[in-house]
């Protein structure tokens, strides 16, 4: 996105007593005639006229009288004008506050298409604001940086607190669009044995519409979201509401081992762990309790322990490791990947059965 948005900033918009003065001067009336005519002041109109004063009801119901229109008319434009004048002094202080967008992922937020980009710096606070769904910066600290408390304690957000929450929160904006049925555990459980078959799609175009659909039904919107730079994350869970959940995938490493193993453990969370924690799965912090028994979870779904046992204990091939994704059902490099985890391959042994991502792809 290269060209710069422009500041909406209220310059443009005049107080409603410009409107009356036009008004008299083609009734030919000098102002004190206008006030001897409105039964007021001539003050209080030449301070109605330069918006010194705020129009009143009563007002707008004599200036029906007397200049026309109506009164919801002259109301209507005092309205008009002070959110002008309320916006204006606001983006003035935002501007000052412009600072703030140095911790953000400003460059990364424009390239993918979640805000604009705007020459006037309050209103460019304003929209990353808007985006966050905050009212202020403070309101931002508290929700989306510095270890905020919705989410897992965890030294991703020491690091990258911004541009981990900057991603978070555009799988919020996406989840928000998905309508979702009650969430339904035993509907989920049953959801995710059928979704294990889609491990053996090797087109995003295939696996991610039946995913997000049938997640959708039971209770969980599941979002696709690239992460900008700096944001070490593979997937996410948080409980929107006491009956929708969220999981966002990040398709970072781009293969499907990695994709399902992130879905499967996110699924994990929302099904043994706390409504109150949002977790952000990130590189090399996978650990503590709730950590290994996500992954415990996805590793023992996507493939059973007791069929383990029986690839591990005999010599591994290529050939033993196409037979044996094809007897449990899921995709060769899914067991590939697991192979690499375990130390029984090497990290570049059979890569090529593992299925690759071109670029980045999103739902919601």
């Amino acid at each position: 996105m290269t060209e710069f948005a422009q500041a909406r900033t209220p310059d443009w918009v005049s107080p409603p007593g410009e409107t009356i003065a036009d008004l008299r001067e083609e009734q030919g009336w000098t102002q004190r005639e206008l006030a001897q005519r409105l039964d007021y002041s001539p003050k209080h109109v030449n301070q109605l006229i330069k918006g010194k004063v705020p129009l009143s009801e009563e007002t707008a119901l004599r200036l029906e009288r007397v200049l026309g229109g109506t009164a919801r008319f002259w109301l209507e434009r005092e309205a008009q004008y002070r959110e002008a004048l309320t916006r204006k002094e606001e983006l003035e202080t935002l501007a000052t506050q412009a600072s703030w967008l140095k911790e953000l992922p400003l460059t990364e937020m424009m390239r993918l298409g979640w805000i604009r980009r705007f020459s006037h710096k309050g209103q460019q606070v304003a929209e990353c604001l808007g985006f966050f769904g905050v009212a202020s910066v403070d309101a931002w600290r508290g929700r989306y940086s510095e270890g905020a408390a919705a989410f897992r304690a965890s030294p991703t957000f020491e690091r990258k607190g911004a541009a981990v929450g900057a991603w978070f929160r555009e799988a919020e904006r996406l989840a928000s669009k998905i309508d979702c049925g009650p969430f339904d555990r035993k509907g989920f459980e049953q959801a995710l044995e059928r979704l294990r078959a889609l491990t053996s799609q090797s087109s995003p175009a295939a696996f991610i519409p039946p995913l997000v659909e049938q997640c959708r039904r039971v209770g969980v919107a599941v979002v696709f979201v690239e992460a900008p730079k700096g944001c070490p994350v593979s997937g996410a869970t948080r409980w929107l509401a006491p009956d929708k959940a969220l999981i966002a995938l990040s398709l970072r490493h781009k293969s499907n081992d990695h994709l399902w193993f992130s879905f499967f453990h996110e699924a994990a969370h929302l099904l043994l762990h706390g409504k109150r924690v949002a977790f952000v799965d990130a590189e090399g912090e996978l650990d503590g309790k709730e950590e290994q028994e996500a992954n415990a979870f996805a590793e023992n779904h996507l493939i059973p322990p007791e069929t383990w046992q029986e690839l591990t204990g005999s010599a591994l091939s290529r050939d033993a490791v196409l037979r044996f994704a094809q007897q449990v059902g899921v995709a060769p490099g899914i067991v590939v990947g697991r192979l690499q985890k375990e130390g029984l391959l090497h990290w570049g042994a059979m890569n090529d059965l593992k299925v690759r991502y071109t670029r980045e792809r999103k739902t919601g």
